[in-house]
């Protein structure tokens, strides 16, 4: 047997890889999720979301993407930057292999032509472009933010043809910096808070809702304690419940209890 028949779940509620099933619209989600359907809705041209490791930053980039594919009037693009050695053109290629233009170059100049291009192309279909950035704080290259800004010079009608909403830790708005008139033209900044003590209480009964279990699991000292070591980040609400679930089954325990959860953040060392 395994914890989740045990607990008489379908499946594992508390994976920390995104899953749009488990989605919980906390007060705190919904806020920066409205700011930012903003910036893409007026084509504002550069949006950032800034939060810490484990706030849910790239959640709330996924929700953001399936939210603007479903809508017939966008052309929505997610980067995802996975080191900060990457250059220009890799930048430059990779946003114009995203927005479908089916020629390639390693020439800069030819690469922004044929971006130029697609573009027009795309707003004359009545369609607005959003590219999001997901981890922009690895982008340390100030070329790279030039390009950006070059890209967010194109408009028609005052309306940019590209808008550009970046997700990272709070490095981000000073590597912004490295190119001041880039930064100057943030024109909605969020940061994600983490939940408080209510959201975390409803995030972990709206996983386990959705993992298949409808009655109490985790009683209110556990959610407490939760709450007080993760301090409401969801990637550590994440952690420590699933360790408390595989706590529980090895213990025999059918309810999580505070004393579960203080085993297991010691376990994890982050008394």
């Amino acid at each position: 047997m395994d914890y989740e028949s045990f607990f008489s779940l379908k499946e594992k509620p508390f994976s920390t890889s995104p899953d749009e099933r488990f989605y919980y619209d906390s007060p705190q989600h919904s806020k920066v999720i409205l700011k930012l359907l903003h910036t893409a809705e007026e084509s504002l041209g550069l949006g950032v979301l800034i939060g810490d490791i484990g706030a849910g930053k790239t959640t709330i980039s996924r929700r953001m993407l399936d939210i603007l594919s479903s809508k017939d009037n966008f052309e929505v693009a997610l980067l995802v930057i996975i080191h900060s050695e990457i250059t220009s053109v890799w930048f430059l290629k990779k946003i114009a292999f995203q927005l479908g233009v089916e020629k390639n170059s390693d020439n800069k100049v030819s690469l922004v032509t044929m971006i130029y291009k697609q573009l027009s192309q795309i707003y004359e279909n009545n369609k607005k472009t959003v590219v999001m950035i997901d981890e922009a704080n690895m982008l340390k290259n100030k070329e790279i933010f030039e390009e950006m800004r070059g890209l967010l010079n194109i408009e028609v009608e005052g309306k940019h043809l590209i808008t550009f909403i970046l997700f990272g830790l709070t490095e981000l708005e000073e590597n912004l910096k490295l190119d001041e008139p880039l930064h100057q033209r943030i024109a909605i900044r969020c940061k994600l808070e983490p939940l408080d003590l209510e959201s975390t209480n409803a995030y972990i009964n709206h996983r386990l809702k959705v993992a298949g279990r409808e009655e109490l699991l985790f009683e209110k000292g556990a959610v407490q304690s939760i709450y007080q070591y993760s301090d409401g980040k969801p990637r550590l609400i994440n952690i420590i419940c699933e360790n408390a679930l595989l706590e529980g089954f090895l213990t025999k325990k059918h309810i999580i209890n505070e004393d579960i959860i203080e085993s297991v953040v010691q376990d994890l060392g982050l008394k």
